[in-house]
């Protein structure tokens, strides 16, 4: 089979992340470290996961590529490790604009919820350093980008398309909801495309591990909000169910649900489930987003109905992406 090295894991970042120093748990993850220039790397679990002999990565391990977008705190670049030569995504964030905006948290939230996931379905976060400025994290490069620029660069997608994604987001999030975690934040900004178009479930920055699944944080973009989270109901992981019929929705259609000039009709719309389907979506389709968008989360389609929902099963045409073999020495 041809390799493709930019889809490839790159396995010797995960024995880095092995051998880390001794770590720190949740909301205890240092950002800011004043007294060195680049600090020893740290996992994100509360037992010390390994020695520290290794040496600490900087950014001179690094050759830096073109920039794949931007962010409020920063940038995502291209860029190769040198000593195995393996193409990686760099995410660089300002520690400065973090703390202005307090968003420490979500950081360190990122880092070690996403630091745990595997699945082919699920953006992989390989390793992190940090120097005086910056915060650097060592992600999965995605080759096709976001799909919220190929959405607007197609205007919509058709039924087989649709439906893929559809099978590939669910099987992703009930993974996810396996470990007790919500993502909070589905949107085509932050799903990527893999090697042979795959999705890919990015930017964990609003995810919460909660054993108790049961939240009441608002939270989330607001095309993608829930009925619970806009009336101030606490929530649990089938606020990703919800997203999941907002994504099906606007990629058939080109836009969300729900979109109006205001944020407040916009509100009103999702609190009523004030759903109206253009002639372009198929019945089949539509069946699956009613059966989604309930404004009862009890009522909301399972993830393993998303999957095996006639419309997706006879239009889904996903293919795994290659898994990669451990080298053997």
């Amino acid at each position: 089979m041809l390799k493709n090295k930019e889809n490839e894991d790159p396995k010797d970042f995960q024995r880095q992340f092995s051998a880390m120093s001794a770590s720190v748990g949740p909301q205890r993850v240092q950002v800011v470290n004043q007294r060195s220039e680049t600090s020893a790397v740290m996992g994100p679990g509360r037992e010390p996961v390994g020695s520290s002999s290794v040496a600490p990565l900087s950014i001179k391990d690094f050759d830096i590529g073109r920039p794949l977008g931007k962010g409020k705190f920063g940038n995502v670049y291209l860029a190769r490790e040198r000593k195995i030569n393996t193409v990686i995504a760099l995410k660089v964030m300002f520690k400065s604009q973090m703390e202005k905006e307090g968003v420490e948290h979500q950081l360190r939230r990122e880092i070690e919820i996403q630091a745990h996931l595997r699945h082919p379905n699920v953006l992989r976060f390989y390793n992190y350093f940090h120097d005086r400025t910056r915060v650097f994290l060592i992600l999965e490069y995605a080759p096709r980008g976001e799909l919220y620029k190929e959405l607007k660069k197609c205007g919509r997608f058709d039924d087989q398309r649709t439906a893929t994604y559809m099978e590939e987001i669910s099987d992703a999030l009930m993974y996810c909801h396996a470990k007790k975690v919500i993502h909070r934040d589905i949107k085509p900004e932050n799903l990527l495309l893999g090697f042979r178009g795959e999705l890919k479930i990015a930017d964990f920055g609003w995810s919460v591990h909660a054993p108790s699944l049961r939240r009441r944080t608002m939270c989330g973009t607001l095309d993608y909000l829930p009925p619970e989270m806009i009336e101030g109901h606490s929530h649990d992981e089938k606020v990703d169910l919800w997203c999941v019929g907002v994504l099906c929705y606007e990629c058939l259609v080109g836009s969300p649900p729900f979109e109006t000039a205001s944020h407040t009709e916009t509100y009103k719309r999702i609190s009523k489930v004030d759903l109206k389907f253009p002639k372009v979506v198929s019945e089949g389709a539509r069946d699956l987003i009613t059966k989604l968008l309930r404004h009862n989360p009890l009522n909301r389609l399972p993830l393993q109905n998303v999957i095996d929902h006639p419309w997706v099963k006879s239009n889904s045409r996903r293919v795994l992406p290659p898994v990669c073999m451990p080298v053997k020495p």
